[in-house]
């Protein structure tokens, strides 16, 4: 697939130039977490359908999707129309509502299992934050229960035990970044993942503090079991506890109905973003309409009143794009070949590492995948650091070098449009890259 003339960059400034500038003025090239190894950091320039290629040209299939927000791939025709149309309609209004963001509440409403109500957000860790602080609202308790290794954002509330080199004592957090204050990571309690033993335990000792347990449905390539999410919902029930799904990932990816319809589970309260947003900034808080009607704007001043607040929030630019994508979401067929795509891509991608006795297993639930150093589906975030996540940072980089867009050690995303030919070139790259490996 060639660059399209129409999309090249209009600057002349090569690669090693715009990083020499990048390296000056912001933090290691970085607009966030991520800063790429010196051989493989590149520049975008642009993308279209599962391609993308960076300012000198080079082209790459993309398997990051946007963090996973690109569900129908880069420059999507109806997402692009939406969004051209909005734009010329208006591109922000703040303090009223407006319409489009009316129609999209409405249909998020309609479509997620769980919802009676939302409240808009800008991003999924803001989305989280709300839903923690309506947790701790609605109960009057101030803990929250999260599973060790979860990503629920980039709050002080959210980054506690997410990267832990080592298992942790549990329920006691550590503080992922400096700058945390003490009090927050007090206030968050930690179990292991797909482990109900163990959190019946920390929540029969701890249940009178705490508001929620807050859980990815894939916590990032590690699968829920469905009876441990079932058995959450159960132990939500029995203590009063609010259940808090963290779809931001998972939301209309899975299935159109999210985790919810995946594992057959009803939260109280679920966040989502990245495909709710339609690329844009925007994101929601769903569920119970007595938890989220705690943010009625009139209540303010009023006992139990949650403050939701933010510039962008219902931006009909970011909703517009929403709606286009969530109808050709809606079309029939589409989730059966978005998960069928990965099915194939790990099942050959599995005789490729095989072939040339790579330790490695090819995983994915739905349109999640990633490539594992070990010997099975891992569990919980033990099986993770148990394996072995240099080498697998080291195929991953040589699948860069290949033309993969790959984070290395980061799971990844298959888009609606990704094609056969992706297919095809993606083995033979991964072929490549083992005899390298090797």
């Amino acid at each position: 697939m060639s660059s399209p003339a129409a999309k090249t960059t209009p600057a002349a400034q090569s690669q090693q130039e715009l990083f020499e500038i990048a390296d000056r003025v912001l933090p290691r090239s970085g607009l966030g977490s991520y800063s790429l190894a010196d051989e493989i950091r590149l520049i975008y320039s642009h993308g279209e359908g599962s391609r993308m290629w960076d300012v000198d040209g080079d082209e790459y299939i993309d398997y990051v999707g946007g963090a996973g927000a690109l569900i129908l791939g880069h420059s999507h025709p109806a997402v692009v129309a939406a969004a051209q149309a909005q734009y010329a309609r208006g591109a922000h209004m703040f303090g009223s509502l407006n319409d489009v963001a009316v129609r999209l509440a409405a249909r998020l409403v309609d479509d997620i299992p769980c919802a009676e109500m939302i409240a808009y957000a800008t991003t999924g860790s803001e989305a989280t934050g709300y839903a923690m602080r309506l947790a701790r609202a609605f109960t009057g308790r101030d803990k929250i229960l999260k599973f060790e290794g979860a990503y629920h954002g980039n709050h002080d509330y959210a980054i506690v035990s997410t990267f832990p080199k080592a298992t942790g004592d549990y329920p006691q957090g550590a503080a992922d970044s400096s700058g945390q204050p003490a009090a927050t990571v007090s206030t968050m309690l930690v179990c292991p993942y797909n482990d109900l033993a163990t959190l019946r335990r920390i929540v029969a000792e701890h249940h009178a503090d705490i508001a929620a347990i807050i859980a990815e449905p894939v916590q990032r390539i590690i699968p829920a079991e469905a009876e441990f999410l079932h058995g959450i919902r159960a132990l939500c029930d029995e203590y009063g506890m609010l259940f808090i799904l963290d779809e931001v990932v998972t939301g209309f990816r899975l299935a159109y109905g999210g985790a919810q319809q995946w594992y057959d589970v009803k939260p109280d309260l679920s966040t989502h973003g990245k495909v709710v947003g339609g690329g844009g900034p925007l994101s929601c808080v769903a569920g119970r309409a007595d938890v989220i009607g705690l943010s009625d704007p009139k209540r303010k001043g009023e006992p139990g009143y949650t403050y939701f607040n933010g510039t962008l929030h219902g931006n009909p630019v970011a909703a517009a794009a929403t709606l286009a994508m969530l109808d050709e979401l809606g079309k029939p067929g589409i989730y059966d070949r978005l998960n069928g795509f990965a099915d194939e891509l790990c099942r050959e991608s599995q005789k490729v590492l095989d072939r040339h006795a790579i330790p490695a297993i090819a995983e994915h639930t739905g349109s999640l995948w990633q490539i594992l150093f070990m010997e099975k589906t891992p569990r919980n975030q033990a099986d993770i650091i148990a394996s072995d996540q240099a080498a697998m940072r080291r195929l991953d980089t040589l699948l860069m070098q290949r033309g993969q867009y790959v984070l290395p050690g980061v799971r990844r995303f298959v888009s609606t449009v990704h094609t056969e030919q992706d297919l095809a070139d993606t083995l033979r790259g991964l072929d490549d890259a083992c005899r390298a490996f090797r």
